[in-house]
């Protein structure tokens, strides 16, 4: 009876790590297309306003920004489904790992990715749903401190936020991949460097502009995640595969 046992908690483990593989690798999939569609649509969108505007640039109170909409928030639709996408790849990846010592880090992990995902998705979401409503009826009183276009404004601060939020659940996540695997050793040097680098990012240019951080680090900050969500995502779509 005890070998039935064993040999049935055996096949419900394997069918378990199977379907928790092929959920991931379509994650990733999405991950790395909506990484891609954001990427590609967010470097097409010049600078309105702040320090890498160099023409037409926008000054407070931001109400210039209704000829702006909708194109210049086109990047956001995928902004908003790379946070769900993520927040799944990253459950995959919590439990794609059944070894008791790398269980605290992957849920410290996930615990990360929860807040990035819910503070990215809110912030794009009031943009989208609130902001750009807003300013093609002309209800602009108090929107200055929402605008995506005001460099220190409120949805800079809590973008910062979400993407450091991210660069954490990365880092501990790494733990759960193991060096003796090609691709698992890839993901998990890629999960390490890329947090350190977006840290790093984020105490350099504040050391290096102060106040007048503006959105630096929010470039920075996109521009090293995304890239690390397209490779990443690409060699955890490699990894589930080969588990399914």
């Amino acid at each position: 009876m005890k070998t039935v046992n064993h040999t049935s908690a055996t096949e419900m483990t394997g069918s378990a790590l199977k379907r928790t593989s092929r959920l991931g690798f379509w994650s990733a999939v999405l991950t790395v297309l909506c990484a891609v569609s954001a990427f590609a649509l967010g470097i097409t969108t010049p600078p309105r306003s702040g320090p890498f505007c160099l023409s037409a640039c926008i000054t407070y109170p931001y109400t210039d920004a209704a000829a702006f909409v909708p194109g210049d928030y086109l990047w956001m639709y995928p902004g908003i489904l790379l946070c769900l996408t993520f927040f799944v790849l990253m459950t995959c990846i919590r439990y794609y790992t059944t070894e008791a010592d790398k269980k605290l880090f992957s849920q410290i992990g996930l615990s990360f990715a929860l807040i990035s995902a819910a503070l990215i998705t809110m912030d794009y979401f009031i943009q989208l749903s609130v902001i750009q409503p807003s300013l093609l009826k002309g209800e602009t009183e108090g929107l200055s401190l929402f605008s995506q276009y005001n460099p220190h404004g409120i949805f800079i601060a809590l973008e910062d936020l979400g993407y450091v939020m991210m660069s954490f659940a990365l880092l501990f996540l790494s733990a759960v991949f193991v060096k003796r695997a090609r691709v698992e050793g890839a993901i998990r040097w890629l999960f390490i460097v890329s947090p350190v680098v977006s840290i790093g990012a984020l105490i350099g240019l504040s050391l290096l502009y102060g106040r007048n951080l503006e959105y630096r680090y929010e470039v920075a900050v996109l521009t090293i995640n995304w890239i690390t969500l397209i490779v990443g995502g690409v060699l955890l779509a490699v990894l589930f595969k080969q588990t399914t």
